[in-house]
């Protein structure tokens, strides 16, 4: 038991060492992924239907 109590001490330790982000950077880090996210969705959605395309002149 006693090992557990210094794991739980050490952690809460280290999560006070922890540099949380702000608000502020949370918000624009999160839109920076949902863009790059969309971003990559849209290309790859380009390149399926092109294949799809090309799959289709190629078995007709």
């Amino acid at each position: 038991m006693g090992k557990i109590k210094t794991y739980l001490k050490q952690s809460i330790q280290e999560l006070k060492k922890v540099n949380w982000p702000t608000r502020k950077e949370t918000i624009r880090y999160t839109l920076g992924v949902i863009s790059l996210s969309l971003i990559v969705a849209v290309i790859l959605g380009f390149v399926d239907f092109g294949l799809i395309r090309a799959m289709g002149a190629i078995i007709q």
